[in-house]
């Protein structure tokens, strides 16, 4: 009798739990309907920032119809970063991904399907393929160099956008795709891009402009890829890329890979070593350019690195330590993506609040890493905070989160690192950089946030002769 009434206690207590925890609280300031939509198209950050000051590191607040919950600081992303597909799910946001991708792949699969795929990506990420990659991004950037000419102006993310597609490309993709980026493979992979925006999030769909231009690329896309596969096979070839290893792939239950789902894995991969790469190599020259001291620093470092090494190499670009915390500086500033988003599938707690399901649980990037009882003077661009002893970054495993965390982390973190360090080595050995205008703010109207533009830089080819071949 003693043990029944303690198992009914105990199970009373359970199912009060619930109703015992408080709401999450709520940002004020909601217009009916519509909640917060119209402060959080204008300036989202300036949003999430003051939700974050008045309330904490959890709160709510309404987009339209959608309720959200942004966790904020180290001690949340653990928590949301750690939570299980069945409770946070990152694939019930993510549709609007699937007209890009397509069917069938990444957040259309099933979780054990879309694992599959994604470890057939490992190869064309480990040591031996960076060796090669290092390579690849050095070639390119020397050749967007010499076409720049001896002095001029650039619109750097259009210029970024336009080296990063021609190395992702020919690094994650092959040969004869890098050949087609100026016949129309660019023009089409842009229209692609246009497709990821804030209205694309809420309704991918919708016929606008810009998705039935993502519609149409999507197709010209699938014709290339499958033109180059059936030629492929036809001849016989057998290139060391990353299409034809998934040409020979197999699933676990012996299924080859259909020529669409070898297309959607590979813009799938192309988008996750392009798009957030290109925002921030822009960001990455921009503040560099405004940085002259710290920019001095980066060259000393070429200089003493190339004086030895001469050619850029894997084992280089390693070396370059300086370089690689402006980066990750940049990261912190001008994370590409200022949020990420899962939906609360069964309801969540974190310390004495309920989440409840139907929610969208959210992390911003953009307001965590400027808080100021992590990162020191957050709003100052000091890449010196990576270096010992400081190192702010390495205070909690997600305190930068520019990359995301957890299972979803970014796969192609190194790749973008690398092939950052790779362009800016380049282009600083050959050229003088000056930012004639006021710096850019950031364009809240894209999912990928970079500068607005024009964003124009001039430069002039320096006068000693090139350290980095």
């Amino acid at each position: 009798m003693e043990h029944r009434s303690h198992s009914v206690a105990t199970l009373r207590s359970a199912q009060l739990l619930p109703r015992l925890a408080k709401a999450v609280p709520e940002l004020a300031g909601g217009w009916p309907l519509i909640g917060h939509l119209p402060d959080f198209l204008r300036d989202p950050v300036s949003m999430l920032s003051r939700g974050w000051r008045e309330k904490g590191e959890l709160f709510r607040f309404r987009l339209g119809p959608r309720e959200f919950v942004l966790f904020t600081g180290p001690e949340a992303h653990d928590f949301y970063f750690r939570a299980p597909e069945d409770q946070l799910n990152a694939k019930a946001v993510y549709q609007f991904t699937v007209p890009i991708f397509g069917r069938g792949v990444a957040y259309d699969a099933s979780p054990e399907l879309m694992d599959e795929q994604l470890g057939f990506l490992f190869p064309a990420l480990r040591e031996a393929a960076m060796i090669r990659f290092a390579r690849i991004m050095s070639e390119e950037t020397s050749r967007f160099a010499d076409a720049l000419g001896e002095e001029g102006e650039v619109d750097l993310p259009v210029a970024m956008n336009e080296l990063t597609v021609r190395i992702a490309s020919r690094c994650l993709i092959g040969q004869e795709v890098r050949d087609q980026v100026d016949a129309g493979f660019a023009e089409a992979y842009h229209d692609l891009q246009k497709g990821i925006n804030t209205l694309g999030f809420f309704l991918p769909r919708l016929p606008t402009t810009a998705h039935r231009s993502r519609d149409r690329a999507r197709r010209r896309v699938a014709d290339l890829f499958s033109r180059i596969m059936s030629e492929r096979r036809r001849s016989g070839a057998c290139p060391d890329d990353f299409m034809q290893a998934l040409m020979h792939a197999r699933y676990k239950d012996g299924r080859a890979l259909s020529d669409d789902e070898i297309t959607g894995i590979l813009l799938t991969v192309l988008f996750a070593g392009q798009h957030t790469s290109a925002v921030l190599a822009t960001w990455t020259g921009l503040e560099l350019v405004r940085a002259p001291s710290y920019l001095a620093r980066v060259r000393d470092e070429m200089q003493d690195v190339y004086r030895e090494e001469g050619a850029v190499t894997l084992a280089s670009l390693k070396r370059q330590v300086a370089l690689e915390h402006a980066v990750r500086e940049c990261e912190r500033l001008h994370p590409p993506l200022i949020m990420l988003i899962r939906k609360v599938l069964k309801p969540v707690r974190y310390g004495d609040h309920i989440v409840p399901a139907g929610t969208l649980a959210m992390v911003s990037p953009a307001v965590s890493h400027r808080l100021p009882h992590v990162f020191a003077d957050p709003e100052r661009f000091s890449p010196e905070r990576f270096d010992p002893p400081a190192c702010e970054a390495k205070q909690h495993q997600y305190a930068l989160i520019g990359f995301g965390g957890g299972k979803h982390v970014c796969m192609g973190k190194h790749f973008a690192y690398l092939q950052l360090k790779a362009i800016w080595t380049v282009l600083l050995d050959r050229f003088d950089l000056h930012l004639d205008t006021a710096f850019p703010a950031p364009n809240y109207g894209s999912w990928v946030t970079g500068p607005e533009t024009p964003c124009r830089l001039r430069y002039r080819r320096r006068s000693q002769a090139s350290l980095v071949q």
